[in-house]
């Protein structure tokens, strides 16, 4: 699609996405707030378990201070567990916790072993379009008519806890329906990611066959601490007696704060590349293109020349984390015959990485959320993606590193325009943004309240060899990710990236 049929789309969805706005926050209001349904009844709608859970504290959505950190306790987690007959103690699970790479390495987990022929589920976040996202099994999304029956039961469940431990919180209740998804499917194994830090996380509750540490650096100091080494011992409150924990190379300091957890808790703490065989290549061929190739090997596999599916060279430590838990899970009754992991892997996609959502102008969509995370991705583009000049599409939520995430931008990108989520509470407003990064960059700026307008703008400062990359935010990405799908829809090519076939 060219950049004029482009732009005159994204100015026309502009118009409809007020207008939307406009009447959801006419029925949106407190006033309108669903009731919990009768005992023993279910939400009459899906919209209105929707309605009732976004009226839960969400603190992925809320601008995080330190006067939240004594919010994070798991003892509202087990109570309403207890009520809903402990569902986590039903299935086996792999846990996996870190500041970057968690969700990456959980899903290639999770691949792998459905494609040894296990039931698999994955409870991930956040979403990046659909919150049934969060839950699925053998790659498949809870269903809508499941997600509000089970929802049902938590809310009920959470109405009989809220007078002594309080009102429990979106996450403690996805997280309370996710493990009844699992146990009422009677899962072989799931993978359960972390949401934020690990020792208070909600989800901290399972006991694991493995423990999982990805990489760490400063991210939700607010919540987790102000150094690396206080960010570390917090995830590593995940650590299990006897439960093996699994991690990558680490900064020395970090390093040290999980060999010590790992020692007071009485569990045995690998690191890939030290304790575990590994080593990663980078290549290019025609039916792949530019990637990396891992080998992971110990005495019960030899995972030889892997590819990884995902890019970026960040990847290639996720995924030998991956095969790292596949080896240590056969020590656990698990069969992981390495042809079937090599199909796993090669199955294995996950939507807002890295991913080009459109194609004429180019537009990828990265979550990269964190100072590390921008600097993974500019590095993976600069690898895997040809370009002659690249327009960033940012915005973020305060509660991060912000200057530090603007250096990193300031070093790739030629050109920024910074927009915010639509609706979002944590969003930084785009002219502090602007002014802040004008404060360390000579690079060109942009300013737009809103992503659509971002994107117009965008189109018209790119030629046929240029990139588009929104980034900044998970929640950016999904709301970019929506709209062009809609886009595509509204042109005849549901489902599918628009302007494949165009050469105007």
């Amino acid at each position: 699609m060219g950049q004029a049929c482009y732009a005159q789309c994204v100015m026309a969805s502009t118009s409809k996405a007020v207008s939307d706005k406009s009447r959801t926050s006419r029925v949106s209001g407190k006033a309108a707030a669903p009731v919990l349904p009768a005992k023993g009844k279910p939400f009459p709608s899906y919209q209105a378990a929707l309605r009732y859970l976004a009226e839960r504290q969400d603190f992925e959505r809320t601008r995080l201070t330190r006067e939240h950190r004594d919010k994070f306790k798991l003892d509202r987690t087990v109570a309403l567990l207890d009520v809903l007959g402990n569902p986590h103690e039903a299935f086996r699970s792999v846990h996996v916790a870190g500041t970057k790479g968690k969700g990456s390495t959980s899903t290639m987990t999770a691949s792998c072993l459905e494609a040894c022929g296990y039931t698999v589920g994955l409870y991930t976040s956040p979403h990046v379009v659909d919150i049934r996202e969060r839950v699925q099994i053998n790659g498949a999304m809870i269903s809508t008519s499941d997600f509000t029956r089970l929802l049902s039961q938590a809310a009920h469940a959470a109405s009989k806890i809220e007078g002594k431990h309080g009102e429990p919180t979106f996450f403690e209740l996805m997280t309370a329906l996710g493990f009844l998804r699992f146990a009422e499917q009677a899962v072989d194994i799931a993978v359960i990611e972390c949401g934020l830090g690990g020792r208070l996380d909600c989800t901290n509750v399972i006991t694991p066959e493995i423990s999982v540490i990805t990489a760490i650096s400063l991210d939700h100091q607010q919540i987790l601490g102000d150094t690396v080494e206080e960010i570390a011992r917090e995830k590593a409150g995940i650590f299990k007696p006897g439960v093996t924990a699994l991690t990558i190379e680490q900064p020395k300091p970090v390093l040290a704060v999980l060999r010590e957890a790992a020692e007071k808790r009485g569990t045995k703490l690998e690191v890939l590349g030290e304790d575990i065989d590994f080593s990663y290549r980078f290549e290019s061929s025609p039916e792949l293109g530019p990637h990396r190739r891992v080998c992971v090997a110990s005495p019960r596999s030899n995972f030889e020349h892997l590819a990884v599916p995902l890019a970026g060279e960040h990847q290639a430590w996720n995924c030998g984390l991956a095969l790292a838990v596949l080896d240590r899970l056969r020590e656990r009754g698990f069969e992981t015959p390495e042809r079937r992991v090599a199909a796993g892997l090669a199955r294995t996609r996950i939507p807002g990485r890295m991913e080009m959502a459109w194609t004429n102008p180019r537009v990828l969509l990265d979550g990269a959320h964190n100072e590390a995370s921008i600097n993974a991705l500019i590095k993976a583009i600069g690898a895997h993606v040809p370009y002659d000049s690249m327009v960033m599409v940012f915005g973020c939520a305060a509660d991060k590193d912000i200057d530090a995430m603007l250096g990193k931008i300031a070093l790739g990108a030629d050109k920024v325009i910074f927009t915010k989520v639509a609706g979002s509470a944590r969003a930084v407003d785009p002219y502090e943004l602007q002014k802040r990064f004008v404060a360390i960059s000579g690079k060109m700026t942009q300013v737009a309240d809103a992503l659509p307008e971002a994107l117009n703008l965008a189109s018209r400062a790119v030629s046929r060899g240029d990139l588009i990359c929104v980034t900044g935010s998970f929640y950016l990405v999904g709301e970019a990710k929506k709209y062009l799908a809609e886009l595509a829809a509204s042109r005849g090519r549901p489902g599918a990236p628009a302007g494949e076939d165009d050469d105007d």
